[in-house]
């Protein structure tokens, strides 16, 4: 049940910071919904920067199997960039936010341990994404100008923007068109 618990703390924490920021919500909020005692929290997780860090790490593996899992399913550069695009409308279909992406806006109210993870989770999707860039450039099935590694910033961060305005007009579609164009931008003949 300790796993449980841990888990569970982690599941609401990343519900919240989705949902209000880090700093919109407190280890009584957790508590509350949880229905334990802020000494459990901090049991599991002794600071709400310790807190923090787990998520962002949980988050990432998360990510970064579903990449995987793009890799191992999808053949062509562009199937695997409109999942890509698919993985943030999930989570915006729930309405939330990346939680990477809404910790990067409160980046600089946060502990030094968790902006390196920040980071390191872009760093994990630019990587990815320059991959798949230069595949789809090496096979004439994609073509954009610039290096894959502009490509790929142009691709994440106008997904993570898009998520922005979509969620604040409630507004999905618009998020799916942007995503559209965003792909689009890049697949065709070189």
């Amino acid at each position: 049940m300790v796993g449980g618990t841990a888990s569970a703390i982690l599941d609401t924490a990343e519900r919240l910071v989705q949902t209000r920021g880090f700093n919109g919500f407190s280890y009584a909020d957790v508590a509350t919904e949880l229905s334990v005692t802020k000494a459990s929290l901090h049991y599991h997780f002794p600071s709400k920067a310790e807190l923090g860090e787990s998520l962002i790490d949980r988050y990432s593996e998360r990510f970064a199997r579903a990449l995987d899992e793009i890799d191992a399913e999808l053949d062509t550069p562009g199937v695997k960039l409109d999942a890509y695009a698919g993985l943030y409308a999930e989570v915006l279909r729930d309405q939330r936010m990346c939680l990477c992406g809404m910790l990067a806006a409160e980046f600089e109210t946060l502990p030094s341990p968790m902006r390196e993870a920040i980071i390191r989770f872009f760093d994990l999707n630019e990587a990815w994404l320059q991959g798949i860039l230069a595949q789809g450039r090496r096979e004439g099935t994609l073509s954009f100008s610039g290096t894959p590694r502009d490509a790929a910033r142009s691709i994440i961060d106008g997904l993570e923007g898009a998520m922005l305005v979509a969620r604040a007009r409630g507004d999905l579609a618009r998020f799916r068109s942007t995503a559209r164009r965003l792909v689009a931008s890049v697949v065709g003949a070189g």
